[in-house]
């Protein structure tokens, strides 16, 4: 949402439109497919597709119409089936969950209210009605949801459900391979975006020793020249975790690829082609990403490299809200919003790039960086600890950029993601970085 945005009635037609988009994805992905293919189980690391629409709705009820409406729950006895720390995934199957019915009619019902509460909030007064906080953060909890059921939807076997037009080729990309980051202080994180999320909060200045980082996400060409050279045979590469999951599991490519007739081949949507050599590649777990940048002498970047990389404009010495400045996404900029169901081409969507000149640094894939999952300074949970408090410190890497399943509402140039470095079944690529040596770059400036 564009933060300069304060009219209540534009607030609210933002609002709405964020719930309506949210709700024909969420439909599309649940009514593709028969009823038994909602209430299964396609992945133990995955909850059925029925789970996460009802799931999607108890939270707009307990949020919208609880929380900001002050109403009586409409279906208490539920609350403990769909909250998400009280079953992991791979029990959900398990418990008296809503029918496919049952759920949409439940849904459906919960939004036909929280479209009315919306029209009847005054969007200012409190932290969860400011600037339509509450309503921004059920958009943005649907949309990754949504995410998570197209994960699904690449994990099942059979056919392909859905379809949607491949990303216009373009034309050849010719510039660099890799881009300066010049040292220095930045604002990083975010304390004026009105629905960025606690962990994005507060905006703090950083300093940052000068950098090269990859002009575009690491190809699938790239990552293969990796596997020829026997990248997974190589402990001296791996992190120890990262050797023990390749040894115990027998990788040797990334998820859904495999070798057939002299020719990569991956599973794609219920498809089987060619690897596209000039996609970023897709599917790798950290352990893959990091294993492969330093076999390239590289490394992944950090966090904070990644951030100043994608938000500090070096003329105007400030930190834009995306590469390409304050604007919302367009189609133009990125590939976002399950628009297509796979990455665009290395080095497409020039009106997309950084003031540096760096592409895809927002949609096509989620980047793996070196980072560990840590609160900002003065950070403060809102409005529940369980959103990104409880993650803080433990096994999570975090991700930043977003990538063509997520949807705009929930990915900005401040936005974190974070998952366990193992996993390789979401839409997660990578790029890398170097240290600039001292003749390649001045001394960062002072704070």
């Amino acid at each position: 949402m564009n933060g300069s945005i304060t009219d209540p009635e534009a607030l609210r037609e933002r609002a709405r439109a964020a719930l309506l988009t949210a709700r024909d994805r969420t439909t599309l992905l649940t009514s593709c497919v028969e009823d038994t293919e909602l209430t299964a189980q396609h992945s133990p690391l995955m909850s059925p597709l029925v789970w996460d629409l009802a799931h999607i709705g108890n939270q707009e009820e307990q949020w919208l119409l609880r929380a900001v409406a002050g109403r009586d729950a409409m279906r208490p006895e539920i609350d403990p089936l769909y909250d998400a720390f009280e079953h992991p995934r791979s029990e959900r199957p398990s418990l008296p969950l809503l029918a496919p019915a049952e759920a949409r009619g439940y849904a459906a019902e919960v939004r036909g209210r929280a479209l009315d509460v919306l029209e009847k909030t005054t969007l200012r007064g409190t932290p969860l009605t400011d600037a339509g906080f509450a309503f921004g953060m059920i958009a943005q909890h649907e949309q990754q949801h949504d995410e998570t059921m197209l994960i699904t939807h690449q994990l099942r076997s059979g056919p392909s459900a859905l379809t949607a037009p491949d990303p216009e080729p373009g034309p050849d990309f010719t510039g660099p391979d890799e881009v300066l980051v010049p040292g220095g202080p930045f604002t990083m994180g975010t304390s004026t975006e009105p629905w960025a999320l606690d962990n994005e909060r507060p905006a703090h200045r950083r300093l940052v020793p000068p950098f090269f980082l990859d002009t575009t996400p690491v190809t699938n060409a790239a990552y293969q020249r990796f596997i020829d050279d026997g990248g997974y045979e190589e402990i001296r590469w791996w992190a120890p975790a990262g050797w023990a999951m390749v040894r115990q599991n027998k990788l040797r490519a990334p998820l859904f690829w495999r070798r057939e007739g002299g020719q990569w081949l991956r599973r794609h949507f219920g498809t089987v082609e060619p690897v596209p050599a000039d996609e970023p590649v897709l599917h790798v777990s950290w352990y893959e990403a990091d294993a492969y940048a330093r076999w390239a002498g590289r490394r992944l970047p950090s966090e904070v490299e990644w951030e100043k990389a994608a938000r500090h404009d070096p003329v105007a010495d400030r930190s834009l809200r995306y590469p390409w400045g304050d604007a919302d996404p367009t189609p133009e900029r990125a590939n976002l919003g399950q628009r297509h169901l796979r990455p665009a081409r290395a080095g497409s969507y020039p009106a997309g790039e950084s003031p540096l000149g760096i592409r895809q640094l927002i949609g096509d894939v989620w980047e793996w960086t070196s980072s560990d999952f840590l609160p900002y300074p003065g950070f403060a949970a809102f409005p529940y600890r369980e959103y990104s408090d409880v993650f803080f410190g433990g096994d999570y890497k975090v991700l930043r950029g977003g990538a063509f399943s997520v949807d705009a509402v929930a990915c900005r140039g401040t936005f974190r993601n974070w998952d366990h470095p193992v996993r390789r079944q979401i839409f997660a690529g990578f790029r890398t970085a170097r240290d600039a040596g001292p003749a390649e770059a001045p001394a960062p400036e002072a704070v």
